[in-house]
């Protein structure tokens, strides 16, 4: 299994279930989960591309090509998919990055601009919000097939966005940068 842990900087959060380890439709293990939404015209889209595409020559060698085209069109197989295949809003003209982090991993760092914790009486997290997030990319390749997945380690509240519809405001705290007030707090995101 190929892995690397990356950032994402300033991205807009959507379906976050950070607080409480849920399951998909009543189904499979408990997790924390979040979808990570990147503009396609974002640098940050283009290095994901490039770590996917690293990561699986690395695990599968000279058949990367092939089992990657196959799973970039399967968004059972590839947590990376291009938002204008969802009809969710905010999702066009984006990408979207599922992540979750396994209930017996223990809930994902959550944390302000000044790296101070949150709750989920704090409000935020939330929908629509925008934040920064550390992740692992991983490949799968096991019984249960091939795949691109990748865990939630943490995730950082970075600024105020427009909630999502339905949406409501909703690793350690020393890994993330501190962007308490000042004069280039903002530019920090």
């Amino acid at each position: 299994m190929a892995a690397r842990e990356f950032w994402l900087k300033d991205v807009r959060l959507s379906f976050p279930d950070l607080f409480e380890a849920t399951q998909v439709q009543g189904q499979g293990a408990h997790a924390y989960r979040a979808t990570l939404l990147v503009e396609a015209s974002d640098k940050q889209k283009a290095m994901v591309d490039a770590l996917i595409k690293e990561m699986a020559a690395e695990e599968w060698k000279a058949k990367a090509d092939k089992i990657l085209a196959d799973i970039l069109v399967d968004k059972k197989a590839c947590c990376w998919i291009d938002g204008d295949r969802r009809d969710y809003d905010g999702y066009s003209g984006n990408w979207a990055l599922s992540v979750s982090r396994k209930q017996d991993k223990g809930r994902p760092t959550i944390v302000d601009r000044d790296r101070s914790p949150l709750t989920e009486k704090d409000g935020k997290p939330y929908a629509g919000c925008y934040v920064n997030a550390k992740l692992q990319l991983w490949t799968q390749d096991n019984q249960h097939g091939k795949g691109i997945r990748c865990e939630l380690l943490g995730i950082q509240f970075c600024r105020d966005g427009d909630a999502f519809a339905g949406g409501t405001k909703a690793a350690g705290a020393d890994e993330f940068e501190d962007l308490g007030a000042g004069a280039d707090a903002d530019a920090m995101c």
